[in-house]
Parts: C-alpha cells; structure tokens; sequence
C-alpha cells in the first residue's frame, strides 16, 4: 500500500505494443485493472499507449516519463531494453512468455500453458483483458438501440481464424454455417464478429448466409476504425457466448463475463492449447458445444484482477525505495 504521503500522487504507464487490438488489449486490460486499484488509494494512473509498427515508427504517448511498462508482443520485446536505458526507474513488465531478454523485465505474466518457469515470472489462466462489469455496461448501453431489435434469448458468436496450429478451412466454415443456422431455427438470434484472421471465403460465406437476416447482427469489422465494433455489446447481451477454439484472448474474455461459454472446434491440434482449455473446462466456465445449449451459473473468471494484484506488489516497493517512503 502508499503511505497517506504518496496518495495524492499522479503515475504515468506506457502500454506498449505493435497497436494490433489482440495484442494491445492484454496490457492495456491489465494497466486498467491496475489503475483502480491505484485509484481506491487516491492514486490516477495515466495511461498512454506506445506503438512500434513494421516499418520501425514508433509513436509515444504524451507522458513522456513512465513509471509503468507493460508490453505484449515482439515490438515491445524490441524496445524494452531502450526504454530500460531511457527510464531507469520504471518498473517493466511483459504479458505472455517473450522468449528471449527474460532479464530485461522486472515481472514476466505468463500463461500457465506456456509452463515458464522462471524467479521474475509469474503465471495466469490465459492472458489479461479489459472485461470488467463496467466495460460490459458501457458496451451494451453505446448499441441500446440495435441491442433492442434482437429478441433473447441472444447468441454470441466469436469467430478467429487461421493461427499456427488451427485451421478456419472449408471444412469448418460449412459446420459454423450448420450450427448457427440450428440456433435460428430453435428461437434463438445471434450476434456473430469475426476477427482479422477471419479468412476472406468464410467471411463472404458467413455474410451471405446471416448478412440479410433481421434475427441475426454480423458484424465484420468494417467500422471496427471508428470504434463502432460492438464486441463488448455483443458480451453484456449474450445469453450465451460461443467461441472458436483457436483465441485465447476471446476464450477467456467470454469466460470472463459469467455467462455459459461453449467452444466451437477448429481443424488442426491444439498442442499446449489443451491445457488452457482444460482449465476452463475444469473450472465449469467452459464446455465443448454438442449441438445443445443448456444453462448453467458460474462465477467469471477473473484472472487480471489477480494479477494486478501480484503486479503491485512487486511494483510498489521500488516506488517506495525511490521516494523515501518507509511504508510497506
């Protein structure tokens, strides 16, 4: 914990990333969960994001000072040991195994599938993300109106694609096509978003099917600039939540929101991906769907608040070494 002395102090932390929305929003779910914690100690924390694009541009935030890094992916892999030698005093942490420069980060937050093992790591059910009670409200009060014109019960419908071990083929495109249209038929309406690994045929496949269909919202990223995507809508309204089995990230953003979680399969093997989906599965948050949609309560998981925890009390001592403060 700050001493009363500290708790009318401001802190700056960069979030640093290649600006991918799968990639930023680990650190950045995870720097949120930080700030309120901060925030009941009477402490704002500034958040700025830091972006390293292919080209080597690299955009800064306009706090220009950091008292907290915290990077998800290869660019911020790249810059952690030039920002090390820019701000000395800032605490680095790093989301996810970075497989390379371990001793350039304070704090390593892994996935407990990856099985690093290492004194500055330390491991988490999946990756951080910004799934709080409030996200989820904003979200579904932002789409209100376009929310009220699907009838519960509502389906979420997650949808990746090609990653290193699973494939999004023909194949499986034609069982999605299969499956949703079952819903349809049972009453249910769906709120279906692909991402940007989507492949272009199943994208075409999927808008041709549920495009023009009143009961159905697909959403396939084009107004996703504007920051009109309504993924967080789609969350805060589902009665349950699907889910193709390649992405942790939206895995554990639906088991996140205490809401019956299904996997839909993929081709390919899921090689340490198992043990992800064997700890969601064990916890009762998540089950393979079988072509039924059955009911049943869970509490969310809530693995970035635990870890925010763990971050703060690694990170807070150094604060206190550099400003005196004898307090714990």
């Amino acid at each position: 914990m700050l001493s009363d002395a500290n708790s009318s102090l401001a802190k700056s932390c960069w979030v640093v990333s290649d600006g991918r929305r799968g990639i930023e929003n680990q650190p950045l779910g995870l720097a949120e969960a930080v700030a309120e914690k901060l925030a009941a100690q009477g402490v704002t924390l500034e958040i700025g994001k830091v972006i390293a694009r292919k080209d080597g541009f690299v955009t800064l935030p306009g706090n220009d000072s950091p008292d907290l890094w915290l990077g998800c992916g290869r660019a911020a892999v790249g810059l952690v040991r030039k920002h090390r030698r820019i701000f000395p005093d800032c605490f680095y942490a790093y989301v996810q195994d970075p497989r390379t420069r371990y001793r350039d980060f304070d704090l390593i937050i892994a996935p407990s599938h990856d099985r690093l093992r290492r004194e500055n790591a330390v491991s988490m059910i999946g990756s951080p993300n910004r799934i709080r009670a409030t996200m989820l409200s904003e979200g579904a009060a932002q789409f209100s109106e376009k929310l009220a014109t699907l009838e519960a019960p509502r389906v979420a419908v997650l949808i990746g694609g090609d990653s290193k071990r699973f494939k999004l083929d023909k194949r499986i495109t034609k069982y999605l096509l299969q499956r949703l249209g079952e819903m349809l038929d049972h009453g249910n309406q769906l709120m279906i978003t692909v991402s940007r690994r989507t492949p272009a045929a199943t994208r075409k496949a999927l808008a041709a099917r549920f495009g023009a269909d009143e009961r159905v919202w697909y959403f396939d990223g084009a107004d996703e600039q504007a920051g009109d995507n309504p993924y967080f809508a789609f969350l805060a309204a589902a009665d349950w939540i699907l889910v193709t089995e390649e992405s942790t990230n939206m895995l554990v953003e639906a088991a996140g929101c205490g809401k019956p979680v299904y996997v839909l399969p993929m081709a390919g093997q899921p090689g340490k991906f198992s043990g992800l989906h064997s700890a969601l599965e064990g916890s009762g948050r998540v089950r393979p769907y079988l072509g039924q949609l059955d009911s049943w309560s869970c509490p969310p998981l809530d693995e970035t608040s635990r870890i925010s925890e763990l971050l703060l009390e690694r990170w807070l001592p150094t604060l206190t070494a550099q400003t005196g403060d004898p307090s714990p």
